[in-house]
């Protein structure tokens, strides 16, 4: 593998490219490692990393989606919303516990939580490794009792609650309505920074040279709030969508009720939010976005309710709720379903409702128990605990439940079989990238065309 990385760079004729992909894939070999240790893993290989040999063209072209809107909530696990609910992979019986340090190690059994203001708890790297203990899913409250959020939970226990239909009955709606996923994982094993990069280039990475994208190597850590904020010169999907005339617009709203002061993930309130590299909105960080002139394509949240309302919804959109609106603890649960039923019902009345795939998705877990132990990834990074994922829309087989392995690499994938002909991000879109693979092809991973009357 590195012998390939050499020759690779040596072909570019860059002394700092060679550079840069050794140093990738020493990094990314060290990445191995810590997430083999996490999962309690005794060795790690590179065995999957290789990009999947696919046949040219479309897998599945469904050719009554011309819209693909992709709404990006925040951090609830799978059994968190769902995990009481008619044919999913939900909590098992008995309910499952986890021991609280601070009650003599007493096991807390999952419990019904009516509260619609939840806390949650740590979400990043170190985070999700004590909660997955090796496999044995019994971190969460000690992880929550050692949270350093602006707002402690006055009660760690909680992370061990679930809510039922009588809570989230927007998203029951939906997915009574459209197809609730149960096998989906979170991008990321780190928070919103990291799944929000993933998201629009299925990967998360530093780069050591502006516009260098083989100066890039993985990072489950990226920090934008350093000044200057970091440059993600590696390839977004929206470099093909410009390639190929496809249209794309990434919608960052900031309205309603005053956002919550900045905790953990959220962001600060700022009329101007959706110019600025953000945590939830990594777009106008990326070189390649600026590049092909489509910087203006990052929009506040009111173009999309009047593309919207006009019929004028891009062929792939992006949605970004405000703090306030977005599920992230510590807002209540009720404005989330709120600003979704806004998104769904302008959708729903405009021209393009009969043409309009909506993929409601959850960032990250947030803390909150899951009783699924995440497949491990050998591209270094790692998939986070389930997330849960409703398509809806007149094409969707409603009333299904997908069991498929899927993540938001599947929406890429989605995205690129729909409009871009099955074409990736993989280093052969005509713009160099340092990356190892593709998650896109990784082997088993899900499609979401299957969910899809044609």
């Amino acid at each position: 593998m590195l012998e390939g990385a050499v020759r690779k760079a040596r072909s570019g004729g860059s002394r700092s490219g060679l550079c840069a992909e050794v140093f990738t894939v020493r990094r990314l070999f060290a990445l191995l490692i810590t997430t083999a240790a996490l999962y309690g893993c005794a060795q790690a290989t590179w065995d999957a990393i290789a990009p999947v040999s696919r046949p040219p063209g479309n897998k599945h072209v469904v050719s009554s989606v011309r819209h693909i809107v992709i709404i990006e909530m925040e951090n609830r696990s799978f059994d968190h919303y769902f995990g009481t609910y008619p044919g999913v992979n939900g909590l098992p019986s008995p309910l499952p516990c986890n021991p609280d340090p601070q009650k003599n190690n007493r096991c807390i059994k999952a419990f019904h939580d009516t509260t619609l203001r939840n806390y949650g708890g740590p979400h990043g790297y170190g985070a999700f490794g004590t909660d997955l203990d090796h496999g044995k899913l019994d971190g969460f409250i000690r992880s929550a009792e050692h949270s350093d959020s602006k707002f402690p939970d006055p009660d760690p226990d909680e992370v061990m609650g679930f809510h039922t239909c009588s809570e989230i009955p927007v998203y029951c709606n939906l997915a009574q309505h459209g197809v609730l996923a149960d096998n989906t994982f979170a991008a990321t094993l780190s928070w919103s920074t990291m799944a929000h990069l993933f998201l629009v280039s299925a990967w998360s990475a530093s780069c050591s040279v502006h516009d260098d994208p083989m100066s890039c190597v993985p990072d489950n850590k990226v920090n934008v709030r350093t000044s200057p904020p970091p440059d993600y010169a590696w390839t977004d999907v929206t470099w093909l969508l410009h390639a190929a005339g496809v249209s794309w617009g990434y919608y960052v709203y900031n309205k309603g009720a005053p956002e919550l002061p900045w905790n953990g993930d959220g962001e600060a309130p700022d009329l101007n939010i959706y110019s600025k590299i953000g945590m939830w909105n990594p777009l106008p960080g990326f070189d390649d976005v600026a590049d092909d002139g489509e910087l203006s394509n990052i929009q506040p949240g009111e173009s999309f309710d009047a593309a919207a309302t006009s019929g004028t919804i891009p062929s792939v959109a992006w949605i970004v709720p405000s703090f306030d609106f977005s599920d992230h603890p510590t807002a209540n649960i009720s404005r989330g379903q709120a600003f979704v039923k806004s998104v769904v019902d302008e959708i729903e009345a405009g021209p393009d409702a009969g043409s309009t795939l909506i993929i409601l998705n959850w960032d990250e877990w947030g803390g909150f128990y899951d009783h699924v132990v995440p497949p491990m990834m050998k591209d270094g990074m790692g998939y986070g605990f389930r997330v849960p994922l409703i398509l809806y829309g007149p094409m969707v087989k409603a009333g299904t439940i997908d069991h498929q392995l899927l993540s938001s690499d599947a929406y890429l994938k989605l995205i690129e079989d729909q409009f871009l002909g099955g074409r990736r991000i993989d280093g052969n879109d005509g713009r160099a990238d340092s990356r190892p693979g593709v998650r896109e092809d990784t082997p088993g991973l899900g499609d979401l065309s299957n969910d899809l009357d044609d």
